[in-house]
């Protein structure tokens, strides 16, 4: 891709009101060009990646804990896609707390590991954006 250049020519017209015996005109013309890049920067599209991919995390997380309180089937094979998927992600939070799961007596669960790991990736994705917020670079402002 190329970068959009874009020129701004300007034309200005003064006159002396003290030269004799009449008033003379003279023309300032300047040219100002910018160059622009094309798109978001990298720093923007990192970000947009990143929060597109939490983003989906988080929807499994959601969708996770929804099946277990509604007592989805798990021969079915998007509810065992979604456990699946989502196991790795909550690993890391199981036993953090001593009450990882609360049954019902009809077999609805509610994952309070889930739930944390929600909370938790969620704060990983906001540190993750708040680190490329720092170290994006952006352009000086005209003075």
């Amino acid at each position: 891709m190329t970068d959009y250049q874009r020129t701004t020519t300007s034309e200005t017209t003064t006159t002396d009101p003290y030269v004799n015996p009449a008033p003379a005109a003279s023309t300032v013309r300047t040219t100002d060009t910018a160059y622009t890049t094309p798109g978001p920067g990298g720093a923007t599209m990192a970000a947009r990646v990143v929060t597109f991919a939490f983003g989906v995390l988080q929807a499994l997380l959601i969708l996770r804990i929804i099946l277990l309180l509604l007592v989805a089937n798990p021969g079915n094979d998007i509810v065992s896609f979604v456990l699946n998927i989502t196991q790795p992600f909550v690993e890391p939070f199981l036993g953090m707390f001593s009450l990882n799961r609360v049954t019902a007596d009809q077999g609805s669960v509610l994952d309070v590991a889930a739930i944390v790991a929600l909370i938790g990736w969620t704060l990983v994705e906001m540190l993750i954006l708040a680190a490329i917020r720092i170290f994006s670079r952006r352009p000086a402002e005209a003075v």
